[in-house]
């Protein structure tokens, strides 16, 4: 079931919809952590963000860029996808029988996701870590 070249394309894009919304809900925790250090006073504070101004802090937060992104990418695409925008007409179902899979804009789509994701880490990598 988890073996994404036996699916497709389709199924990474249902396990990576999956751990990015896990892993945002961990950040989501973490961060509601982080910024509640504030009402222990300024040292308290000012000791959090050195934790989180570190090298592995910035990677985590280009990791957090690119699952927003792919996940709202993704869930857009699904969103529609119910709805019956992009998905095409159903055919009449004729001996062979061929799987039923997502057409091209579907597959292009989960593509663009990806790339979008990609993009913005890039960009976020260049913010957190430029001079």
């Amino acid at each position: 079931m988890a073996n994404p070249t036996r699916y497709g394309i389709e199924r990474v894009a249902y396990w990576l919809q999956r751990l990015t919304g896990l892993g945002l809900l961990a950040y989501l925790i973490g961060h509601i952590f982080e910024t509640s250090t504030i009402v222990h006073g300024k040292v308290a504070w000012d000791k959090m963000l050195e934790f989180t101004q570190t090298p592995q802090g910035h990677i985590i937060l280009t990791l957090v860029i690119g699952m927003c992104v792919f996940h709202t990418a993704n869930g857009i695409r699904v969103m529609l996808g119910h709805g019956g925008i992009g998905v095409g007409k159903p055919g009449q179902p004729e001996y062979p029988y061929k799987a039923a899979s997502l057409n091209y804009k579907q597959r292009l789509c989960i593509w663009v996701s990806i790339g979008l994701a990609a993009l913005a880490m890039m960009y976020g990598a260049s913010i957190l870590f430029g001079d």
